[in-house]
């Protein structure tokens, strides 16, 4: 069939029109296409494949797929995320009048990046793969706080730091552990932990282990001395004669668009001929995400800050909250 002009438009009201009828046309118009709407009982009774239109029974659109009415999937594309996620680290050892044993220094919380664009994992491990998002899902964003300080005047280990994590329906959670205590000054108290960065010895003690693609170990101690925290770059340096080891370095990245390093290790405390104060606190985690600005929806919780570098949106959680994909 033919037409002068444009030929009419289909009916809409459940009139078929035949193929032979009407071209591919192009719609510019800024108001709607009004799509058949009906219950499950008022199906057509021959379907077609590919026929659409919108169950008031079950509130989905469908389709006709040669066989069977299927849904049809509204959900929103998914999209790439960076992320870097640090653990709090471990508090150092308390060392109290005049210890012969020194005061270990804290591991480092364990880090874990993706993307090598941005900078590699801790413990010499390279970066991961970027994680995916999905449309409104809500990823909880946690953030560890570091241990708190040993108390005053003890000789005791220090606090082992909490985990960071990324966690949401359909992705593989991401944990990064929480850094290792640093041993005591008095000997028999000087067992550091492990952790993402293991802690110092001190008072005698061995130093704790890193975790794998995370950080390293700790350092031991020496004559009247002790190791420093383990790094997320470095090994805690080890004790020599009554010089306590540093800590371990940190690991560089330019996730945030401009070069920060992070997750360094705590040196080791030298003995104090007065009463210890309560000893350092370790530093809270952090978790850092960067995904495609076009994708951004900004929903979130726990009041990240926002920024942008390039095409990208940049949010930095400090402490713990969420964000809806």
């Amino acid at each position: 069939m033919s037409y002068i002009g444009s030929p009419p438009a289909p009916n809409i009201a459940g009139v078929e029109v035949t193929p032979t009828e009407v071209s591919d046309q192009a719609n510019n118009s800024t108001g709607y296409f009004d799509l058949p709407a009906g219950t499950t009982a008022e199906r057509p009774g021959t379907p077609a494949t590919g026929m659409i239109r919108y169950n008031t029974t079950q509130s989905q659109y469908e389709v006709y797929s040669g066989s069977d009415w299927v849904k049809l999937d509204t959900t929103g594309y998914a999209y790439s995320v960076d992320f870097l996620v640090i653990a709090g680290g471990g508090s150092g050892g308390g060392a109290y009048n005049n210890d012969s044993g020194q005061a270990g220094g804290g591991g480092a919380g364990g880090y874990r990046s993706s993307n090598s664009t941005y900078g590699n994992s801790g413990g010499g491990a390279s970066a991961e793969s970027s994680i995916t998002f999905n449309a409104g899902i809500v990823y909880t964003i946690t953030v560890g706080s570091g241990g708190a300080g040993s108390t005053a005047q003890t000789s005791g280990p220090g606090n082992s730091g909490n985990n960071s994590s990324i966690s949401g329906t359909g992705l593989t959670t991401i944990t990064s552990t929480g850094g290792g205590r640093g041993g005591g000054g008095d000997v028999g108290l000087g067992q550091s932990s492990s952790g993402g960065c293991g802690g110092g010895a001190g008072g005698g003690g061995n130093s704790g282990a890193g975790t794998t693609g995370q950080g390293f170990k700790g350092g031991e101690p020496g004559t009247s001395s002790s190791g420093g925290g383990g790094g997320t770059a470095a090994a805690g340096v080890n004790g020599t004669p009554n010089q306590s080891g540093g800590g371990g370095n940190g690991t560089a990245s330019t996730i945030t668009g401009s070069s920060v390093t992070r997750g360094g290790g705590a040196q080791g405390a030298c003995s104090q001929t007065n009463p210890s104060t309560t000893s350092g606190a370790g530093g809270s985690g952090v978790v850092i995400l960067r995904m495609p600005t076009a994708k951004y929806t900004g929903t979130t919780t726990g009041s990240p800050s926002v920024s942008t570098s390039g095409s990208d949106t940049i949010l930095v959680y400090n402490s713990s909250g969420t964000y809806t994909g």
